[in-house]
């Protein structure tokens, strides 16, 4: 499968809201400090309570073992006939949650509107622990915003170690894979599209399976300056295997890569290639949400 690269920071996140805010991860609830004696009265909460410190970003988006819950969602109509004040106050509500979250995931946003019939936009979440990611989605859809919002797909996949193209056993596309670097301009756009493979893969043997990677691999190599990737791993997480996603400033390229793989001899083993591929702009969270609420983005 296509191998897993560190993709670029570029949304924003708020609990670093000026860092991010296409991927806000957050929570803005805090601990309470030490009680007062008996005898003397309670400090307000503003003054006994520690901020709580949001997740590493960075390290999250290179660990393994990370679990990335990709939630794509329709817009009802509904929403735009309710009142300009409540669609002008829906992204701080948004924005709220995730700042409430912020010690357990990362948020990342993504507008689909206007290249997807069936989507108006999707969340890409990741957590050590998958129960934290659904605690998240849970309070988000209680939203205004989140409670307009129409499921249309959700996928679930988990980081894992390279399973083919290793140093010990294809070391010359290993170092390929490693020696280019993406140099295009920041990444606009996010590409989500599952895989899922037939009995006839899972029942080749080991080596087998490696040449077919390898024979997968080799024309990828050329795309590494125009396109980030990520593999998640979601065999029995999801009814699909895989979930690839990509960023790239370049849809041209994008679109001769994925024009490559389709000519590769281990393409006869998917059932699942796309159904959906969702593409989207990579945006803030607060812009998406200003955006499908018909809000000033300069708010």
């Amino acid at each position: 499968m296509i191998s897993t690269l560190v993709p670029r920071r570029h949304r924003l996140q708020l609990g670093f809201v000026a860092a991010m805010s296409l991927a806000l991860a957050g929570t803005a609830l805090a601990q309470q400090g030490g009680g007062m004696p008996a005898s003397g009265p309670m400090p307000p909460a503003s003054m006994s309570a520690t901020p709580t410190a949001p997740i590493d970003r960075a390290k999250i988006l290179t660990d393994l073992g990370v679990f990335g819950d990709f939630s794509v969602y329709k817009l009802r109509p509904e929403y735009a006939m309710l009142p300009a004040a409540d669609r002008k106050a829906a992204a701080a509500e948004v924005l709220a949650v995730i700042e409430k979250h912020k010690d357990k995931v990362i948020v990342d946003a993504y507008l689909t509107r206007g290249f997807d019939a069936k989507s108006d936009y999707f969340l890409r979440v990741h957590a050590y622990d998958l129960a934290a990611a659904q605690t998240f989605l849970t309070d988000f859809r209680a939203t205004k915003f989140g409670s307009y919002s129409d499921v249309t797909e959700n996928l679930v996949g988990i980081t894992k170690a390279l399973n083919y193209i290793t140093k010990q056993k294809s070391e010359t596309l290993n170092a390929g894979l490693f020696a280019a670097s993406y140099s295009d301009p920041a990444p606009r756009y996010a590409i989500m599209i599952p895989v899922k493979k037939n009995a006839e893969w899972w029942n080749l043997t080991p080596e087998q399976r490696l040449k077919e990677i390898e024979v997968h691999t080799a024309p990828t190599l050329q795309y590494l300056v125009n396109v980030k990737r990520k593999l998640y791993h979601a065999t029995g997480l999801s009814d699909t295997d895989f979930i690839t996603y990509f960023e790239t400033n370049d849809l041209g390229a994008f679109n001769n890569l994925l024009i490559a793989l389709a000519q590769v001899p281990e393409n006869k083993y998917h059932v699942r290639w796309g159904n959906p591929t969702v593409l989207g702009t990579i945006q803030s969270v607060d812009s998406v949400v200003k955006a499908l609420s018909g809000a000033d983005r300069s708010m």
